[in-house]
């Protein structure tokens, strides 16, 4: 396959936005950039280690923290949000229960849970599960009384989304520091986007979503929308070309959104762009990566290619990542650090300008099927796995 000369892009580089694959980044990807050097980071000398944090989850998806609150919420996919005691454990009773509301196993369940920026006064959270008629719902629920357990009877319905078949629901909430709520839609599943729902923006399938939920009654649309008063598109609509984005990262000190996107049967792929940068067209179902998905000759005119991809000889489903800001592995701040469902291998690289450098894959043992990746109230990193584990990467030998 190969993508028509309006706009070529590849493995092996590409316009003046070169783009690279993790088989390029193993041999040595910075001497391939194009982007200014800046200053050297210090060399990355030591190895890393998944210290076992909290075991015996059921499906944890997610960990994550309210700002500025030490606690560690664990969200499992089958309805619970956990909070981990401080040697791991559980609390015995879950901050929230969802299981009766869900459709759990494959793709759906409860998928994702984002706090209010303000959080601390107004005692709001948001998730995002598959309802048990297989349809996308955000929530927003208030803390009670008790500050380890959310009022069961404070949901206000947000948004629901019909979704045509049972995978790609996508899943994932985040909070922008622009204190808009970021919803990242899968194209509703089928082989090959049967529905076309990646390149429409009058379908919220396929796309980020930006929602002011504190402008309006259930939302407010930001006037800054880009699709903001076009004829037959969704002002909810932020960006487009998604298929199912497993885990996505606002990295405000770097300046970029990072959306992990699943791939079909040859790539998998991280993007990277601009904090801010509306109406993006990641590509599906026009492009799988930088490869034409459904035509020999596409036209990727106007897409954003991924700043790193991999094919399926390395994995079959990316989770996504978080760019690293702790300090317990200072020598690796600002790397964003990746895996893959499938294989269960932990990677890393680093942006220069809007290009990949210093690839990595570092040995951990064994991490089972990575789910996710969050970070605490430190900024130090975790990453759950379908066999019921929480690890935190620590320094290793």
């Amino acid at each position: 396959m190969g993508i028509s000369a309006t706009k070529r892009v590849g493995l092996s580089g590409g316009p003046a936005r070169s783009r690279i694959g993790f088989p390029a980044i193993l041999l040595g990807l910075a001497a391939c950039s194009s982007a200014p050097a800046g200053p050297s980071p210090p060399p990355v000398t030591g190895g890393l280690a998944a210290e076992v944090v909290a075991s015996g989850l059921d499906r944890p998806l997610l960990l994550t923290t309210p700002p500025g609150d030490p606690r560690r919420f664990v969200v499992e996919q089958t309805g619970a949000i956990r909070i981990l005691g401080g040697d791991g454990t559980p609390l015995g009773t879950p901050f929230l229960d969802l299981a009766g509301r869900i459709a759990g196993g494959g793709e759906r369940g409860l998928l994702g849970l984002a706090f209010h920026p303000d959080y601390r006064s107004n005692g709001h959270l948001y998730v995002n599960y598959t309802d048990t008629n297989g349809n996308t719902v955000v929530e927003r629920y208030t803390v009670s009384a008790d500050p380890d357990v959310a009022g069961p009877g404070s949901a206000v319905r947000i948004l629901g989304v019909a979704q045509p078949f049972a995978n790609h629901n996508g899943g994932y909430l985040a909070f922008g520091p622009d204190g808009m709520l970021y919803v990242f839609m899968g194209d509703g599943g089928g082989e090959g986007d049967p529905f076309e729902t990646g390149q429409d923006p009058g379908d919220l399938l396929g796309s980020i979503l930006r929602l002011d939920v504190d402008g309006g009654d259930p939302y407010g649309i930001p006037p800054d929308n880009p699709f903001v008063g076009v004829a037959g598109a969704r002002p909810e609509v932020w960006a487009i070309g998604l298929r199912n984005p497993w885990r996505s990262w606002f990295d405000v000190a770097g300046g970029s959104l990072y959306v992990a996107d699943v791939g079909q049967s040859q790539r998998e792929e991280v993007n990277a762009v601009g904090i801010g940068e509306a109406g993006v067209n990641y590509g599906w179902n026009v492009l799988e990566g930088t490869l034409c998905f459904a035509e020999e000759d596409c036209d990727a005119s106007g897409t954003e290619p991924p700043v790193l991809e991999y094919s399926h000889t390395d994995g079959c489903s990316i989770t996504g990542g978080v760019v690293y800001r702790g300090t317990l592995l200072p020598e690796l701040v600002g790397h964003y650090f990746y895996s893959d469902f499938c294989s269960g291998f932990l990677r890393t690289f680093r942006l220069q300008g809007d290009v990949a450098v210093d690839g990595r894959e570092w040995y951990v043992g064994n991490l089972g099927s990575v789910t996710s990746f969050g970070v605490d109230a430190a900024g130090e990193l975790y990453l759950t796995s379908a066999n019921g584990t929480v690890y935190r990467i620590v320094p290793g030998s």
